[in-house]
């Protein structure tokens, strides 16, 4: 083989921009100084070959030898790659010796860099012969793509991820609304686009490059609002029809299927399988889910190294056009059904078992799980017919700010399911208690009335104190402190009396929470603490918080009608910080705003007002009725009628409006601690 080359390089011409990889590029060009193989690894329709040639443009000055772009997509012979190297550096075919010794000798003195584009299909091949040429020669450079590793030594991985579509205003200057926004343009000149619109179809389609364009492509028979309610079928939308080139891939559909051929029997199988997650899982709950006699192991691994698993620590998930094309052939495979039914079945069991170690030591862990499988949970629930798995939840519902979450569910079942039992018991006592966090109080009134007869007559002393519990912290709201009294004390009997028989329940520390504040609400502040110490203690010896915090909170409350400002800071603070920790907005915004009261105890209008706009924040991001809602509305119009008393409206509204601009986790951080506390 001789050299005929006249060319310094062979970077195809670039027919369209490339948007928002400055940061890659750069990175790129590093590497690629520092390492004999770098390789771009990514989900289909990403980007790799778009950056490894705009890599190659701008490398074209750095390597005397020049840069030489292999396309190998069209290649299904292994033993061919060699040939299309050679073809592409210019060099004659002599078939006198083996490939990679041609191509080790000719490399072995030159400064080049070798781009390999689209080595999945052929990995074991192309690593084989890299192997070679990197032994031999020093000077050369590759940059390769493909959806996994070559595996070998000094190989350096750079992931390609989506481009990222951020929440509120910063969406309209992201990369993959701007990317829209240009194709668009060049497409139908003078169009007009909403940012907030275009985003929601760019996060719909996960940020994919290739997804968005070919989207981009649709406005010339669609509005932006057309193509995110058809992108339920994106495959189906997202096909090319345009002379424009798009690399190889002309639709959604070709670009991860191509993922799909790459992968073997057991490897695919999996990927369908996994589909009926939504989520983040863990091995375990793959394992539960998906194992059976068809699918003995699981190659998780391998699907994360061709970029059909994301993964965070132990941790994975598919991009919803991945899982897409996953669910289509669960559904091929007539096993759609079964898998949505072991997925609902995983889930309850976890629920059951999250339940059951609320009250105690791994509340927060379990408060963890929750929201990290929140996706998880609804999609099971889309699937459940019964009370089980709904009132399983109650925690989630109750405790953790997903009211109305809760109630759309609870409203499901009851409205499906009149006859009478235990278990329509316990979603009547779980619907008033969220009923009641919500700020309805007439249907908490009314749930918890009907849950406490039905649960008497059942005999159930754990549904009928949690009846009685949301009813008497119903009465507290409407301002019936007397009978909220009288119904708190009846509650926490039932829960005592249940606990004889072994069946302690976070009813009674709550009770005797609802006890206490409306002691305090009545002046009889010791009589709230007397309460309230006996609450805590019950709390922690079990490990509890959630409970405990909310204890705190009346503590705070109860404190501060004693005079005993420092004491009610440092309850209100510790509530907050649980709350926070346990992701209960809800919680934290009342928390922060009992701060706030103690704020203005301590004659501080200024903070005060700093931490009714954060908690205003705070109730903003809540599953919750927010601050203005009649329940809620009393104590915190006191506190800014006393907090714009002492500074004035134009210094309450100047510090009211800094803490809803500022982060709500940097607001914590200060709060916890003292010095920032005291530069709010």
């Amino acid at each position: 083989m001789a050299e005929t080359r006249t060319r310094r390089d062979n970077v195809p011409a670039e027919t369209s921009s490339l948007v928002g990889r400055e940061e890659e590029l750069d990175e790129l060009a590093v590497l690629i100084g520092r390492s004999p193989l770098v390789t771009l690894t990514g989900v289909a329709g990403v980007g790799k070959s778009r950056l490894a040639v705009r890599t190659a443009d701008r490398l074209r000055d750095s390597f005397c030898d020049g840069v030489w772009v292999v396309e190998l997509s069209a290649e299904q012979n292994g033993q061919l790659i060699g040939h299309a190297i050679a073809a592409a550096l210019g060099l004659r075919e002599q078939a006198v010796r083996p490939q990679a010794d041609v191509l080790a000798d000719f490399l072995a003195d030159k400064r080049l860099l070798l781009v390999l584009d689209t080595c999945d299909h052929l990995i074991d091949a192309c690593a084989a012969l890299l192997r070679r040429i990197l032994s031999e020669a020093p000077h050369t450079r590759v940059l390769a793509t493909s959806r996994q590793p070559l595996g070998l030594p000094g190989e350096r991985l750079m992931p390609i991820e989506p481009l990222a579509v951020p929440d509120g205003v910063g969406a309209a200057e992201s990369a993959a609304v701007r990317l829209f926004t240009e194709r668009a343009q060049a497409l139908v000149p003078g169009i007009t686009l909403d940012p907030q619109e275009v985003a929601q179809v760019c996060r719909t389609l996960d940020g994919i490059p290739l997804a968005i364009e070919l989207a981009a492509r649709r406005l010339r028979a669609l509005s932006v609002p057309q193509i995110a309610e058809r992108l339920d079928d994106r495959f189906a939308l997202l096909v090319g029809g345009s002379r424009t080139p798009l690399g190889r891939h002309q639709t959604l559909r070709t670009a991860v299927g191509w993922s799909h051929e790459l992968c073997t029997a057991a490897e695919r199988l999996l990927w369908a399988r996994l589909s009926v997650f939504a989520g983040w899982f863990d091995a375990d709950d793959a394992w539960a889910v998906c194992v059976d006699g068809r699918l003995a192991a699981l190659p998780l691994s391998r699907l994360v190294d061709k970029s059909i698993l994301v993964t965070d620590g132990s941790r994975y998930r598919m991009l919803d056009t991945i899982r897409d094309y996953g669910r289509e052939w669960l559904c091929r495979l007539g096993e759609e059904e079964v898998m949505a039914g072991r997925h609902r079945g995983h889930y309850l069991a976890r629920a059951r078992r999250a339940e059951a170690e609320w009250y105690g030591p791994r509340q927060a862990q379990w408060a963890d799980w929750a929201h990290r499988t929140l996706p998880d949970l609804e999609a099971a629930l889309d699937h459940d017919d019964g009370f089980d798995l709904v009132t399983a939840l109650w925690f989630v519902w109750c405790c953790l700010g997903r009211v109305r979450l809760g109630r759309r569910y609870l409203d499901r079942v009851l409205d499906r399911h009149a006859d009478p039992g235990p278990a329509r018991t316990k979603a009547l006592w779980v619907y008033a208690w969220a009923a009641l966090a919500a700020g309805d109080t007439a249907t908490a009134a009314e749930r918890a009335g009907e849950a406490y007869e039905a649960a008497m007559t059942e005999g159930d002393l754990v549904a009928a104190g949690c009846a009685r519990q949301g009813a008497a912290a119903t009465a507290l709201v409407l301002g019936d402190l007397d009978e909220a009294a009288r119904l708190a004390a009846e509650s926490a009997g039932l829960f005592e009396e249940a606990a004889l028989g072994h069946q302690a329940h976070i009813g009674l520390p709550v009770a005797e929470t609802t006890l206490a504040l409306a002691h305090s609400l009545r002046g009889e502040f010791d009589l709230a603490v007397e309460v309230l110490v006996r609450q805590w203690a019950r709390c922690a010896e079990r490990g509890e918080l959630w409970a405990r915090s909310n204890g705190d909170h009346v503590r705070s409350f109860a404190e501060l009608g004693r005079g005993r400002i420092e004491a009610a800071e440092a309850y209100a603070r510790t509530a907050l910080e649980v709350k926070w920790r346990l992701g209960d907005p809800f919680g934290a915004a009342m928390a922060m705003d009992q701060l706030a009261a103690t704020a203005v105890a301590r004659g501080d209008g200024r903070r005060a007002a700093c931490l009714l706009g954060a908690a205003w924040r705070m109730w903003t991001v809540s599953d919750s009725p927010g601050p203005g809602s009649s329940s809620y509305a009393a104590p915190r119009e006191h506190t800014e009628h006393q907090a714009r008393a002492l500074v004035g409206d134009v210094v309450y509204e100047h510090a009211f409006d800094r803490g809803m601009v500022m982060d709500v986790d940097t607001t914590i951080a200060r709060i916890r601690d003292s010095e920032g506390f005291d530069h709010l």
